[in-house]
């Protein structure tokens, strides 16, 4: 299973569209992860073009949002259990992955998506791969944006693709 994977859109307050490779990349997954900030729904009505959507709302999300997809969630994915959280979870960025994690400490997750800091950040920690796909529309002080691709089959494969 093909799984595209985004955070922290922000649109339109940090860019006004979806980048055009985005389409490009996410073609043919069978699903999009996105974890928060997505700050208007019609971010999500682009990407259910390319494929069917799960979300977690951020931070900078609006209630509407907040009540729509929720602040956390478990998917139990091709045999895994994918944890999809936003990561605002403390002040210090720099514990970001590792607050994801804990934020799950009682689901057995198989692997957590996780945004919020807008780094791609990929690591493998006590048998979890935490994964930030990072931002394709806000790269902050990365040199640029990106997004990812998980791959499950007989384990879980993940790479940032850079835009």
């Amino acid at each position: 299973m093909r799984i595209g994977v985004l955070s922290d859109t922000h649109i339109p307050t940090r860019a006004k569209y979806l980048p055009a490779a985005l389409f490009d990349i996410f073609a043919g997954v069978e699903l999009i992860l996105h974890a928060g900030d997505l700050v208007t729904m019609s971010v999500v009505k682009e990407l259910e073009t390319i494929a069917p959507v799960e979300a977690v709302a951020g931070n900078m999300d609006p209630l509407e949002l907040v009540e729509r997809f929720g602040r956390k969630k478990t998917l139990t994915l091709a045999g895994f259990r994918i944890g999809l959280v936003h990561g605002d979870l403390g002040i210090d960025r720099s514990k970001t992955p590792e607050l994801a994690l804990q934020a799950f400490a009682d689901d057995h997750v198989d692997a957590v998506v996780f945004g919020h800091i807008h780094r791609p950040f990929l690591q493998w920690k006590n048998g979890v791969l935490l994964f930030n796909p990072g931002s394709p529309t806000d790269s902050r002080r990365e040199p640029r944006t990106s997004c990812g691709l998980l791959t499950l089959g007989k384990t879980i494969e993940a790479r940032h693709i850079y835009l």
